[in-house]
């Protein structure tokens, strides 16, 4: 009877994995901004990889005629008024029900017939979220004409390998997949180009599975143009990891500023020790008070890590308790 049961589960996993590939209890979200270009396609190429998948595409303010195509191709089309990709992803988090969610950029640049090997580890129960990664088999390298965009991406992924002491693949990818607890319990704060990182940071800094699949990258088509700043978004990504960094492991953050205004302050103070003990005089007054103010610096910095930090475990503790009623809904 046991055997029987345990080949009967299999088999329905199998089925439901099945199911799922062919997009059933899948959401295909795709946030547009002027994707006139290329929108139709993207939501052609979806609706043939994953026919029972509900296709949504939101668009963020578009001033050519991005909605009206989608809505056209099949598409369920809704807005978001609040300009920035961080926005729309958080409206899609929000309003949309599925069991898993496939997050796609509507530029054309990313397979549509990947979308089941994104979502295939998840209906398995073997990840959390599935990111499509462009760099390990070189087709972004290959594709991508912009400067710069490969050396910002591989920066990213060492400082959060540094930080969090989990490799990417692909850290900056839009070509994501997800399952519903992740989303339903994914606080997105970013309003910009800073969400994948967000969601990257957020996925390793809570232990969720995550699993790299390799896609075909194809640089956008003739007409299509990118609304990533290189520099400015860059800037952005930067500022988030450091944020984030604040925020998810402040006893980290704040031990190393402790440290480095402890060695400023020796670095002042030292000099002036040793003119004291030789000359029993304070001649550099004004250097022995900023000696002393860095390295009390260095002491509140230290307080105020040891204070957050126990705030930030018990965010974690009670996050574990939202994730646990969120696996029962």
């Amino acid at each position: 009877m046991l055997y029987a049961a345990n080949k009967y589960d299999m088999e329905t996993e199998k089925a439901h994995v099945a199911d799922a590939c062919r997009g059933k209890g899948v959401a295909v979200l795709i946030p547009c901004y002027n994707e006139a270009v290329t929108i139709g396609k993207v939501v052609d190429d979806f609706r043939e990889a994953l026919p029972e998948a509900d296709v949504y595409v939101y668009d963020n303010n578009s001033s050519d005629d991005t909605a009206r195509i989608a809505f056209e191709h099949g598409a369920y089309v809704r807005s978001e008024p609040r300009q920035g990709k961080g926005y729309v992803v958080r409206q899609m988090f929000r309003d949309i029900d599925a069991d898993y969610y496939v997050m796609v950029d509507g530029d054309d640049t990313y397979p549509a017939d990947a979308a089941a090997s994104l979502i295939r580890p998840l209906a398995m129960n073997d990840a959390d979220m599935t990111v499509g990664d462009r760099l390990s088999n070189g087709s972004y390298g290959e594709e991508n004409e912009r400067a710069f965009h490969g050396f910002g991406n591989n920066l990213v992924r060492w400082l959060i390998k540094v930080i969090y002491g989990y490799a990417f693949e692909d850290v900056m990818t839009g070509y994501r997949a997800f399952n519903r607890v992740f989303v339903k319990t994914t606080p997105v704060l970013s309003a910009g180009f800073q969400i994948e990182t967000e969601l990257s940071i957020h996925a390793v800094d809570k232990r969720w599975r995550v699993y790299d699949v390799p896609i075909e990258y194809r640089d956008r088509p003739e007409g299509s143009e990118s609304k990533l700043s290189t520099f400015g978004d860059g800037a952005k990504v930067l500022m988030a990891i450091a944020s984030l960094f604040k925020d998810y492991k402040p006893m980290a953050f704040f031990g190393w500023l402790a440290l480095l205004f402890v060695l400023l302050g020796l670095i002042a103070g030292i000099p002036v020790v040793v003119e004291f003990t030789t000359t029993h005089l304070v001649e550099r007054f004004p250097t022995a008070l900023l000696a002393v103010a860095l390295v009390l610096c260095g002491a509140l910095s230290l307080t105020v890590g040891l204070v957050l930090d126990t705030v930030a475990k018990n965010n974690r503790k009670q996050w574990e308790i939202d994730v646990y009623q969120a696996y029962r809904a």
